[in-house]
C-alpha cells in the first residue's frame, strides 16, 4: 500500500492537518523538547519513524523520490525535485 503525501493521504508521515504524537526525524514525542532541529532536517531528509506509533520505518532514497515504510500504517513517497 502506497501512499502519496498529499492532504487527503494518510500514512506514517505527518501532514498539516495531522501531526502525531511522534516527530518523524528524532523519534521523540512531539509534545516535549525543541524540535527546530529536526524541522531543518526534514526539510532535506525523509523521516525515519512513525509519526503515528513511533516505529522504525525502512527508508529507500533514490535520485527520483524517496519512500518510507512503516509496518503499521504503509508507505509514504515524495519526489525529491520538487
Amino acid at each position: 500500500m502506497v501512499f502519496v503525501l498529499g492532504e487527503d493521504a494518510v500514512g506514517p508521515v505527518a501532514r498539516a492537518g495531522d501531526t502525531g504524537l511522534w516527530c518523524g526525524q528524532c523519534g521523540e514525542a512531539v509534545a516535549e523538547g525543541d524540535h527546530a532541529r529536526c524541522a531543518r532536517r526534514g526539510v532535506l531528509e525523509p523521516p525515519r519513524w512513525c509519526v503515528h506509533c513511533r516505529r522504525r520505518m525502512k527508508v529507500q532514497v533514490t535520485p527520483g523520490a524517496w519512500t518510507a515504510t512503516c509496518v503499521e500504517h504503509g508507505t509514504a513517497e515524495q519526489p525529491t525535485w520538487g
